[in-house]
């Protein structure tokens, strides 16, 4: 139901497939690419429609997902949050390709693996019932 690790890194960088999520992730590293150059008065905009992708893929989840078990832990963001933050990442990470630092490449490319485990984790706990997500506002 929900993708793989390695289907939401493929869909960061362009090879989107069939599956709901993996489109709204595109345009999330899509609008990260923007927003990195983009000037201060269209930032806000852009924000603006991050935060409606954001909500349309936490309700797409929260549709799907099974009901937790009742001792479930909490995770502290939705999937939303957390695939804004792997698009985030993705394009800090080939941004950093061009820059001049070893350090800022190991560090960009470091935060994005790290996360992109996190995220795979999250998906097994929650489709096992192991964990649930925060309530929508």
């Amino acid at each position: 139901m929900l993708p793989t690790r390695s289907q939401v890194l493929q869909a960061c960088r362009g090879t989107v497939g069939d599956h709901p999520l993996l489109t709204a992730v595109h345009e999330l590293t899509v609008l990260h690419e923007r927003r990195s150059t983009a000037a201060a008065e269209t930032t806000r905009e852009i924000d603006e429609y991050r935060a409606r992708e954001v909500r349309d893929i936490d309700r797409w989840v929260a549709a799907r997902l099974p009901v937790p078990r009742g001792g479930a832990y909490l995770h502290t963001e939705t999937v939303g949050a957390i695939l804004d933050r792997l698009a985030q990442f993705t394009a800090c990470a080939y941004a950093a390709l061009a820059e001049e630092s070893d350090w800022d490449l190991w560090f960009a490319w470091e935060r994005l693996a790290e996360l992109a485990v996190g995220y795979e984790d999250l998906v097994e706990e929650l489709t096992t019932g192991r964990r649930r997500l925060p309530s929508r506002c």
